[in-house]
């Protein structure tokens, strides 16, 4: 095949114990996933449905990269959330079916420029420029499922400069690991490469150049990096 340019390299994440790598395809979110950080943003945790948006797979930092502070923003967010990977996919899928696509997990941060985000909920507009920007999905190494197991005790934490700011158990999940997977594939074809960063805990707050963050979930590969 021969191409007017050379095309961008293949996505990836490294993945524990392997020396091969995760390919990525798609990279879905859900937001307003845990009740403390729907009634911190102004919301009802129990009158809506899963909120899904989408980063491009150029958005992922990996492999412990610093992070650029992005431009057009002075209101930087994090948002740690646990980031399932998918080996499989489909269409209309049952739980089971859900459940049997996942490859593994990861520790993941969710970067959103908020003062963009408000703008465009004042006005009804898509949250793309908030969320989709450059370097906006830091992610740590993925752990098979065959390693791991999230429960309603496993702890999910976020640090920034050793202060922790975000902590909470995945047990606060409104909508859990498979129903998220299950109602995603309602809306779109999933398929083995698509990553999902499943929701964020209350305690997002803004970060500056020069913080250090430490995500972390227990049992998985811990997230650490610099804003530059």
């Amino acid at each position: 095949m021969e191409y007017i340019f050379s095309p961008p390299p293949q996505v990836s994440i490294p993945v524990v114990g392997l020396a091969a790598r995760f390919p990525v395809h798609r990279v879905y979110c859900v937001g307003r996933n845990y009740a403390d950080h729907v009634a911190e943003m102004g919301g009802d945790p129990k009158s809506e449905p899963p909120v899904f948006f989408s980063k491009p797979a150029s958005a992922l930092v990996t492999d412990g990269d610093p992070v650029r502070y992005p431009q057009a923003t002075t209101d930087l967010h994090h948002e740690v959330e646990l980031v399932v990977a998918l080996a499989d996919g489909g269409r209309d899928l049952s739980m089971a079916e859900a459940a049997a696509c996942i490859f593994g997990y990861g520790v993941g941060i969710d970067f959103t420029r908020r003062d963009l985000q408000a703008i465009a909920k004042k006005h009804g507009r898509p949250w793309d420029t908030a969320k989709g920007f450059d370097q906006s999905a830091p992610l740590s190494a993925l752990t098979p499922r065959t390693d791991f197991a999230p429960s309603t005790d496993t702890v999910i934490s976020l640090s920034v400069n050793g202060e922790v700011r975000q902590s909470a158990t995945l047990g606060q999940m409104i909508w859990h690991v498979a129903e998220i997977i299950q109602q995603l594939s309602m809306l779109f074809e999933l398929k083995a490469g698509d990553i999902i960063y499943t929701g964020t805990p209350a305690g997002v707050a803004a970060v500056v150049k020069g913080d250090k963050l430490c995500a972390e979930i227990s049992g998985l590969s811990i997230l650490d990096f610099e804003i530059i």
